[in-house]
């Protein structure tokens, strides 16, 4: 993979941006030299398998951490590397919460977002406890949240555009896109379907 600046510089750069609003351990500082591997490994596969012009470089796939899109991902990627491989919580809770500072996205370590998926502008964005299906997209003050302790089950493909929510007890399939300003709330769609309005008066379209 293609990096704007050396490895080495992303994780001190990294250490520095924790440091500055965080008290950092020297468990810490090791844990992140340890999983910054494997970590660009994950993003190296997430960005492989778009063909979004930002994610790529020559026809290679292509990390720049000055790309906030690309480091909201990357951040997200590590933050989930540490909850799921340490039991450092504080230190995934850290990772989450310079997420948050510095892209305005909530994308929280336990979540388990696909191994590839994309994002557009994600300010405003929260993205809950739903099963999610492998290339997800969504773009600005997109949710995806419970009803009565219910999340969603998406497919895969899926396209949530600006503003839009799907919440609780939804099944939505393969290659389906949520229009801008619309709501799919406890209830399902089919695949390849566009979707437009807020539940229960949704307006639901075949894709060609």
């Amino acid at each position: 993979m293609i990096t704007s600046i050396p490895i080495e510089a992303v994780e001190q750069q990294l250490l520095q941006q924790l440091s500055s609003f965080f008290f950092l351990s020297k468990k810490d500082s090791l844990l992140i030299s340890e999983k910054m591997g494997g970590v660009v490994s994950r993003c190296e596969y997430c960005f492989s398998h778009t063909k979004n012009k930002y994610y790529a470089c020559g026809g290679e796939t292509y990390f720049n951490p000055y790309q906030s899109a690309q480091y909201t991902i990357f951040l997200y990627f590590f933050a989930n590397t540490i909850s799921q491989d340490t039991d450092n919580r504080l230190l995934a809770d850290k990772l989450y919460y310079l997420n948050k500072i510095m892209n305005g996205c909530d994308l929280y370590h336990e979540v388990n977002l696909p191994n590839y998926f994309t994002l557009d502008h994600p300010v405003g964005s929260v993205m809950g406890r739903a099963e999610y299906g492998e290339g997800f997209n969504f773009s600005q003050n997109c949710t995806v949240g419970n009803n009565r302790g219910i999340y969603p089950y998406i497919g895969q493909n899926v396209y949530m555009c600006a503003n839009s929510s799907i919440i609780g007890n939804c099944h939505i399939g393969n290659n389906v896109i949520i229009g801008a300003n619309s709501g799919v709330k406890d209830e399902d769609i089919p695949d390849d379907c566009m979707v437009f309005g807020y539940s229960p008066n949704l307006i639901i379209k075949r894709k060609k």
